[in-house]
């Protein structure tokens, strides 16, 4: 099951500018950004392994 035609670069792009504007929104809160920052890497992370086996 190869998913060559699918487009994980995007994926994690979407995800990670997403996740970006809520943790910026969260940061700005007075959230860690660090925490902000392992949230925004978790969802793209999530995304490419979420695209991957779609």
């Amino acid at each position: 099951m190869d998913n060559l035609d699918k487009d994980w670069i995007g994926a994690i792009v979407i995800a990670a500018l997403g996740a970006g504007i809520i943790t910026s929104f969260a940061v700005s809160q007075g959230q860690h950004p660090l925490i902000g920052l392992a949230i925004t890497l978790f969802a793209a992370v999530s995304a490419a392994v979420i695209d991957h086996f779609a």
